[in-house]
């Protein structure tokens, strides 16, 4: 009996510490799961999204619950509604906040951080689905002097209508901005609102190219989405954008943009889309829709030059094209050097309709930004994009602005040309031959073949020649004393008749016209306009009248003792009427009727 108890007990004993064991034997094996599964989870977010394999799994991104909110909200602005300031007492305060920074901004302080917008979008956007492993993005938003709610707003607009699991952060760069509320405030309402948001601050004015550099150096996401700091994203915005870079990590990508009127905060589109290009002073222009595009409303399309402001690429492109050239000073030109690079140098540019961002385009008024530098940055920007990626292509630029680029130093280019010949890159004939294949054609270059240029002198007052005196905007021109260089004058007194068949400052884009088609009607410049019939001009060879208009019934004269030009109806034997271009382009000039526009 008693050793029967003792075997019970004995058996008990061995029942108990085999199961303590298998107790901790299966915590163990628990925790050891949960730490791998978490070094997984880890090691998965630091490898970058192209390195990790993927299921091609589609997802309706849209958060219905949220357009539900917006659609239930009421209030001063919201659905992009335009909105007024009525009380009288604060239409001089706004317009002094208006001219300072180019909207009303007043009324952006009335106006809701978190207000809604209206869904503009093609309805079949509505209906798409994109992958549904995307991946994560760095918002990169320099800013300078930025009125506070059109930032904060901004940023509310972007976590507002992102999916949080997409965005890894926001980082803001501060561009040596002296505005007192863009300091501590700022550092206040980021900590209490914006957990993803960073402040970068520099510590003198460095400009846009350098703030996005500093923003890119920073950034940690797959995907960097540079944005301006006046701007309203729409409903699912950001997925678009990351479906085109995953199916092909060389492609950059830019929304729609649509517009936020200055004055009321309306919100609209701006048009039905078009292609980014340029003329050939390096103005940004719009190429129209290829029919491909206009058949399908939602399909992404290429672009041949971005508007720049706003865009998406993946991070590893960007650098592998050595992000931007850091010799780019302040802004302009950057566009341009990144859109040649994306397209010359094996990625594409792609603008995607169902992606639409609001952006506030300043008025007329808008005082500007004091830029602290003496030289002409803008045009050095141009001469070193040019002179890396335009090839030949650049001498139509400086033949535009003759006496501009010569003076100009671009730097060193070692860098950026070394850049180019390891990335392989095509030649810019190749990307007008095959991208901005119509640019050409739209925008065609000029001052390559005037049928006359240089001075323009009287020869009944053979000392005066056609001057700007000094006023070459929508002013009256007149005759002065001639310069000694009668090829190479100054600007003011440097003409061409041009291949468009006007009368212009040569390589510049003011033209000679007047107000009406009186007798001694005043000669006026204007901006020029390709196929203006009122900027037509002709010049007779042999009885050396600058003849102006369609029917060619008028001519120019001098007025020497008022030193005004004036036109009139042409005279013969008349010297008044006679004038000398100092070259005349005779074999071009025989052609000028068959090539009147």
């Amino acid at each position: 009996m008693r050793y029967s108890h003792y075997i019970n007990v004995v058996r008990l004993l061995i029942f108990l510490i085999i199961g303590a064991v298998l107790f901790l034997l299966v915590n163990q094996w628990i925790y050891t799961r949960e730490a791998l599964e978490g070094l997984e989870i880890e090691l998965i977010q630091k490898t970058p999204y192209w390195q990790r394999s993927h299921k091609r799994e589609l997802k309706d991104w849209h958060d219905v619950e949220a357009m539900a909110s917006d659609a239930a909200r009421n209030g001063l602005g919201e659905h992009g509604k335009p909105a007024y300031i009525t009380n009288l007492s604060k239409r001089k305060l706004d317009h002094d906040l208006s001219k300072k920074n180019g909207f009303n901004a007043l009324l952006s302080d009335m106006i809701s951080v978190n207000r809604s917008l209206p869904d503009i979008r093609d309805q079949g956007c509505q209906r798409l689905k994109y992958f549904a492993d995307l991946p994560t993005v760095s918002i990169i938003i320099p800013f300078y002097n930025e009125h506070f709610s059109a930032l904060v707003r901004s940023v509310h607009s972007i976590i507002n209508r992102t999916p949080a699991e997409l965005i890894k952060e926001i980082i803001l760069v501060d561009d040596f901005s002296d505005v007192s509320n863009l300091k501590k405030p700022l550092d206040e309402y980021v900590e209490e609102n914006f957990p993803k948001v960073e402040i970068i601050r520099f510590r003198k004015r460095q400009g846009l190219i350098a703030a996005r550099l500093a923003g890119a150096v920073k950034a940690v996401a797959d995907v960097l989405v540079f944005m301006d700091s006046h701007v309203e994203v729409n409903y699912n915005w950001l997925p678009p954008l990351l479906h085109e870079i995953v199916l092909n990590k060389r492609t950059a990508v830019c929304p729609m943009i649509d517009v936020i009127e200055d004055a009321t905060f309306e919100y609209t589109a701006q048009d039905e889309g078009a292609r980014g290009a340029f003329d050939w002073i390096l103005d940004y222009k719009r190429l129209p829709l290829l029919e491909s595009a206009k058949k399908n409303r939602t399909k992404p399309f290429e672009n041949p030059i971005m508007a720049g402001g706003l865009f998406a690429i993946s991070r590893e492109w960007f650098w592998e094209l050595d992000g931007y050239d850091d010799g780019l000073d302040i802004w302009g030109g950057e566009q341009y050097e990144l859109s040649f690079k994306i397209w010359m140098c094996g990625g594409r540019l792609l603008d995607v309709p169902c992606s639409r961002v609001g952006h506030i385009f300043r008025s007329d008024n808008w005082n500007g930004v004091s830029e602290d530098r003496k030289e002409d940055y803008l045009h050095k920007n141009y001469k070193r994009v040019a002179e890396v990626w335009m090839d030949d292509y650049k001498n139509y630029l400086y033949k535009h602005a003759r006496g501009i680029y010569e003076k100009l130093d671009a730097g060193d280019l070692t860098k950026q040309l070394a850049l180019r010949e390891k990335l392989h890159c095509k030649s810019f004939k190749w990307f007008i031959e095959n991208v901005a294949f119509d640019l050409v054609k739209t925008y065609p270059p000029k001052g390559t073949t005037d049928f006359a240029y240089g001075q323009v002198r009287s020869v009944g007052a053979p000392k005066f020649c056609l001057d700007t005196l000094g006023r070459p905007d929508y002013r009256i021109v007149g005759v002065k004393d001639c310069e000694a260089t009668s090829i190479f004058p100054s600007r003011r007194q440097d003409w061409s008749l041009s291949e468009d068949h006007d009368l212009r400052m040569r390589g510049e884009e003011y033209c000679l016209q007047t107000a009406d088609h009186k007798p001694d009607s005043q000669v006026l410049l204007y901006d020029c306009s390709y196929g203006n019939k009122n900027q037509l001009w002709y010049y007779n060879r042999r009885r050396k009248w600058l003849v102006y208009g369609p029917k060619r019934l008028f001519c120019l004269e001098a007025r020497p003792a008022s030193k005004h030009v004036v036109v009139n109806r042409c005279r013969t034997n008349f010297p008044l009427m006679q004038w000398d271009f100092v070259h005349v382009n005779d074999t071009l000039l025989d052609t000028y009727f068959e090539t009147m526009p």
